[in-house]
């Protein structure tokens, strides 16, 4: 006879449970949809520093003619923004346990899609975190140049802050990171408000002495440039999907609270995103080397004073928070992908906090040895970024068309219609930055990808074995009683043996006591001196010398057990071993470990149950 395996959802969906207006439990450790904003939009909204810069930056090739076309290209990002906002607000509704493009494909596009989708977002979590530091300090180190040497000590500094809060909680994380966003987004705003007020730049100070990156001589804008610009500047998109991602992190009702997170992530990311690209054309702003276009566009609509310091401090701050956005959402997927058998069920555990505390750790040593590895330096993680986001993506919009197509909802035509139009832009986009940043050190990503897939699968394997060997879902036979045997290694009379033995009858049917002893002088007088005194004790309890040539402790042990195991198969042989809980943490460096020699001896060799008593010593009173 078979149980039914149990699943969270039949139809991978489940319905939000009703607004009562009461609290619920954890609820002060989740997140509003305007924590959201703070905790999971950091990525998207700090990519306005270098979105339309990557625009220009690749137009400028075609000289001024190239700079024109800087708008139609943002209007068109744009557009593709206002599609995955569309398409994860429904992703939102229908799979509320977070996941977003893995689940999606999950569900629609088959186990092996889903774990590619799932790897491909791993590794953009992953680079995004060290990319976001590097880019941070950075940003910093060019306004302080003395800071440049230290700028791996500062990124560790800066990621072990970040990780610190996320310890803490999501919530908290949110609590900590919503002035930094709201400065920044609100000074973003006010430099765009102001300069469609002004006809002509404020100050070009921060541009003065600083060479041109336009091209001179030419002139042809051909639709290769196009694409490759438009592909560029879809790294400002990353982190549309993370509020998705991390459905779970929100209040009550999670899923129209995440909804409404994304459409204001959508909304406030594209205001921006135009408005800095109208600013450009209205300025006729050029690439120059070493002043970033946000910092032109701060010095042409606000003048060089304490407001364009303004805006590039909280440019640098968020560009160094910007890695909140991968600790909100990674720990999520990871423990997803654990409750499905691709990971340890350790990344499934939640702290106190509802915090996904071994997925934060994991990120955060990861990203760290991605820092030490690039040495601080974000030109040599740049080119690795974004690849995998555009992957994950394109397998959403497909899967959301095959979602459509199966439910056939009112306007599901329309719907499939601009997921098809999404997925051919976001699948072009791949396509394009892939082959552009190939020989840059996107190859790496290639070749990690199909190697994580492969970790996923190793260890859905593993799990797979051990669901055979403890036949799960299935019922077992009842239980039945055994003869127990229980074995307390022992090499002195103390009180510490007195409690193991009365544990031991306590436990057992039979209680063997053993001692291993040593064919030397000082071994035999041991041992002689301990059977003397045993016999003298007379506790009822057998002692059993185990003679060995070795000064090996867990050996002898094991052949016991074994030995008491084959005499009578139905033995169950428990070993309990007896040690000392100092009252100081560093009075355990004087213990000599012999349980945990003992214990690990047993447990690799022997199938018997091991028991270990610790013995607690109570501090003096008084010190």
């Amino acid at each position: 006879m078979s149980i039914p395996a149990t699943t969270e959802h039949a139809t991978g969906t489940r319905e939000e449970p009703p607004d009562t207006g009461a609290a619920h439990p954890g609820d002060r450790h989740r997140l509003t949809a305007t924590q959201g904003l703070a905790a999971l939009s950091l990525d998207a909204m700090a990519s306005v520093a270098y979105g339309p810069e990557s625009i220009v930056l690749v137009l400028a090739a075609a000289g001024a003619h190239g700079l024109g076309c800087t708008l139609p290209v943002t209007l068109a990002i744009a557009a593709l923004l206002a599609v995955l906002v569309a398409s994860y607000r429904q992703v939102i509704a229908a799979f509320p346990d977070g996941g977003g493009s893995y689940a999606v494909a999950k569900r629609h596009l088959g186990r092996r899609t889903s774990l590619f989708t799932a790897a491909s977002l791993v590794l953009d979590y992953v680079l995004n975190v060290a990319v976001s530091v590097t880019a941070g300090v950075a940003a910093l180190t060019s306004a302080v140049p003395s800071l440049y040497n230290h700028r791996l000590g500062i990124c560790l500094g800066v990621l072990a802050l970040v990780t610190g809060v996320n310890l803490r909680g999501i919530a908290d994380s949110a609590k900590a990171f919503l002035v930094p966003t709201a400065v920044f987004v609100g000074s973003v705003l006010v430099l765009i408000v102001v300069g469609l007020l002004r006809d002509a730049p404020a100050s070009t100070e921060a541009a003065a002495g600083h060479a041109s990156a336009l091209a001179g001589d030419a002139t042809t804008v051909g639709a290769l440039l196009l694409l490759k610009a438009f592909a560029a500047g879809c790294s400002a998109l990353t982190g549309v999907e993370a509020v998705a991602n991390a459905v779970p992190s929100f209040r009550a009702p999670a899923a129209r609270r995440a909804q409404r997170t994304e459409v204001a992530l959508g909304a406030l990311l594209g205001v921006m995103l135009v408005g800095l690209s109208v600013l450009i054309g209205r300025f006729h702003l050029q690439p120059v080397e070493g002043v970033t276009v946000l910092a032109q566009l701060a010095d042409a609509s606000l003048g060089h004073n304490w407001a364009f310091y303004v805006v590039q401090f909280a440019t640098v701050v968020l560009l160094a928070l910007a890695a909140n956005t991968s600790f909100g959402g990674l720990p999520v997927l990871m423990g997803l992908l654990a409750r499905d058998n691709h990971l340890p069920h350790v990344f499934g555990l939640k702290a106190d906090r509802q915090v996904h505390r071994h997925g934060v750790l994991a990120l955060a040593a990861v990203s760290s040895l991605l820092l030490v590895l690039s040495g601080g330096d974000v030109n040599t993680l740049v080119p690795l970024f974004a690849i995998g986001v555009f992957v994950g993506f394109t397998v959403c919009q497909v899967g959301m068309v095959r979602h459509w197509r199966e439910e056939r909802s009112a306007g599901w035509r329309g719907k499939a219609a601009l997921n098809g139009f999404g997925a051919l832009l976001t699948g072009v986009s791949a396509i394009v930055v892939t082959t552009t940043k190939f020989t840059e050190g996107a190859w790496l990503v290639v070749v990690a990808l199909p190697l994580l897939v492969l970790l996923f699968e190793a260890v859905h394997r593993a799990y797979a074995r051990i669901g055979e060997r403890l036949e799960l879902g299935r019922v077992p036979e009842p239980p039945r009683r055994c003869h127990s045997v229980v074995v307390v290694p022992v090499s002195s009379l103390s009180r510490l043996t007195s409690e193991a033995l009365t544990a031991a009858v306590s436990l057992g049917d039979e209680v063997v006591a053993v001692t291993v002893t040593h064919p030397d002088p000082e071994g035999r007088r041991a041992a002689e001196s301990l059977r003397r005194d045993w016999e003298l004790w007379n506790p009822g309890v057998e002692l059993v010398e185990l003679p060995t040539p070795s000064r090996s402790l867990g050996r002898p042990l094991v052949d016991c057990v074994r030995d008491l195991t084959g005499r009578h198969p139905d033995n169950r042989v428990t070993v309990l071993i007896p040690e000392v809980e100092p009252a100081r943490l560093w009075q355990r460096l004087l213990q000599n470990q012999r349980g945990a020699v003992v214990a690990h001896a047993v447990r690799r060799d022997t199938d018997a149950v091991i028991c270990r008593l610790r013995f607690r010593i109570e501090a003096p009173t008084g010190r």
